[in-house]
């Protein structure tokens, strides 16, 4: 040890205190993430408004800290939620324990799960950070406030959730009457 270390630690001290202070007014001005962040979850509709979780718990089986619990039900003439058998009848993302890896997205058959950009999930009551079905669901056309991430979509979705609801009108019957794929062969309905 020299007897000059002293002084340099107080040359960095004394370089930074005539230097501008930078200020981060947060909570009035948010910062907008990168185009490709991933933050909350949210699960998808088609664009006919049905749900695009089939209840396959696939992700649920994926995540990595267990925070995703999915409860599968029957979908019945009265009562239809997606377009196929099942739906997610019980979806719940405990984001005490997610760690944000993504493994749930690629995981999932249908693309029903995405990521936005919305990154304030802090809270201080542990309950509200526990969301459920009701949470994540994307909001209708109408006053939608955070559409999925549009490279997670395919085109129709894209049409549904960016381009608006007269566009949507077409995507729906796009997607209802379009090809769909059977194992290796194109089916047409």
């Amino acid at each position: 040890m020299g007897l000059l270390d002293p002084l340099k630690g107080f040359g960095v001290t004394f370089s930074t205190m005539f230097k501008k202070v930078v200020t981060e007014s947060y909570p009035e001005v948010k910062k907008v993430p990168a185009p490709r962040y991933h933050g909350r979850h949210q699960l998808n509709r088609h664009p006919d408004g049905l749900e695009k979780c089939v209840g396959c718990e696939l992700c649920a089986w994926a995540c990595p800290a267990d925070a995703i619990y999915v409860e599968g039900g029957d979908n019945t003439e009265a009562e239809r939620y997606s377009p196929g058998e099942r739906y997610g009848r019980d979806y719940q993302i405990n984001y005490l324990r997610c760690i944000g890896c993504g493994l749930c997205i690629e995981a999932c058959p249908t693309r029903a799960l995405t990521m936005i950009s919305e990154y304030e999930l802090a809270d201080d009551d542990r309950q509200k950070l526990i969301y459920t079905k009701e949470d994540l669901l994307a909001p209708l056309l109408p006053g939608m406030e955070a559409p999925p991430h549009p490279m997670r979509l395919g085109q129709t979705e894209q049409d549904y959730y960016v381009k608006g609801p007269d566009l949507a009108r077409e995507a729906g019957q796009r997607f209802t009457n379009g090809p769909q794929t059977n194992g290796s062969q194109e089916v047409q309905r």
